[in-house]
């Protein structure tokens, strides 16, 4: 074939892809105008505009509706686009997170709401449980399980106080990148990142920058915006902070552990949102203490095994009380509402000096 062929047959292509995005954006408009009407009957209503088991099943439908080529998890991800934006126009959601932009905890934020969401960025996880639980923010977004250094835990810490609850979670697979001014790793006297950043990196850094001091700040991406002030920084953040903050990646995923994923929890108040119907792939998380005497903490597994209650995860947290007293955080496979699940927490709360239910919502695959 002929250039002249090859540029003709392009130019008809690029027409007809031409076409499809104007009946492509006619049709989004289309629905961005029901959404607005069922924006309408829910603020009549008093009813909740953000509903992630709604948004789970119209995504879940289309995957099963979906023809090919493209693939599930890029429908999946460009119909939460679609319907964050469509929320916006109908009540754009407020949701707290770990900042300044460029964080994982932005990024999760948006896995689960969208671009379109309406974020507000908090120095710590304190601060963040505080805009949920004060009603500044609709939503927070928080980290609490690392698969390399275990349970966050001045997030477990913040839980036990807090009204708010969990109502979904997103598993988001963290790479870590060395950023700097520079595109080199010589000369390199400071390496900032958040803590837990610093402990999942400590291998690579022992082995590349011996000599470099490891400085905790609150946020990756904060020490990412502090590497961009100083040529001999260098900050552990995401690609994302990179770009945002003008900055070379020196090394790509220099995190120890190659599948290392950390998860975060999203809360509101109950007011907000109530607990999440069962999806069928839920997980219910509880904080709970018991009588110091022996055999008490045993005494707890007994109803979930009684009942085929799975446990996921077991932590344990000074009480703080001065006697040496400790609380339990617990997840269990199952949703509240099942009768199996519902029969062994209430014989477990039975047996506790202190119990809560953080909440019962979907695991993130």
């Amino acid at each position: 074939m002929t250039q002249p062929q090859q540029s003709a047959d392009l130019a008809v292509l690029r027409q007809q892809i031409d076409s499809l995005d104007k009946q492509l954006l006619q049709l989004l408009n289309q629905r961005a105008h029901v959404a607005e009407q069922v924006g309408e009957l829910k603020r009549q209503e008093g009813s909740a505009f953000f509903r992630p088991d709604r948004v789970a099943q119209v995504i879940q439908n289309i995957e099963k509706a979906n023809p090919g080529p493209l693939h599930n998890r890029h429908v999946a991800s460009i119909w939460r686009e679609i319907m964050s934006a469509c929320l916006a126009l109908e009540a754009p959601q407020r949701v707290a997170v770990l900042g300044p932009q460029g964080t994982f905890c932005e990024q999760a934020a948006i896995e689960f709401f969208g671009s379109a969401a309406d974020l507000t960025y908090c120095a710590n996880f304190d601060e963040v449980f505080h805009a949920t639980a004060a009603g500044t923010a609709q939503y927070g977004v928080v980290g609490v399980e690392n698969s390399t250094e275990g349970v966050v835990a001045r997030s477990l810490d913040l839980f036990l106080r807090s009204p708010v609850h969990v109502i979904g979670e997103v598993s988001l697979l963290v790479r870590h990148n060395l950023l700097r001014q520079r595109n080199s790793t010589e000369g390199i006297e400071v390496v900032l990142a958040h803590p837990q950043a610093l402990a999942q990196c400590q291998g690579w850094l022992s082995q590349h920058l011996p000599n470099a001091e490891r400085r905790a700040v609150s946020s990756n991406a904060e020490g990412a915006r502090l590497a961009a002030t100083n040529p001999t920084w260098a900050g552990i953040a995401s690609e994302r902070a990179a770009s945002q903050f003008g900055l070379h990646i020196v090394a790509h995923a220099i995190q120890d552990e190659a599948y290392n994923r950390t998860r975060f929890s999203i809360i509101c108040l109950p007011q907000t949102l109530a607990t999440p119907p069962a999806s069928g792939q839920d997980c219910t998380s509880l904080v709970v203490s018991v009588p110091n005497r022996p055999g008490a903490v045993h005494d707890l597994l007994v109803p979930l095994k009684r009942h085929g209650v799975s446990m996921t995860r077991f932590e344990s947290r000074p009480a703080k009380s001065g006697q040496w007293e400790y609380y339990f955080y617990i997840d269990i496979q199952g949703h509240i509402s099942q009768p199996h699940v519902a029969s062994a927490l209430q014989e477990l709360q039975s047996l506790c000096a202190f119990y809560k239910v953080l909440g019962s919502y979907p695991v993130s695959e």
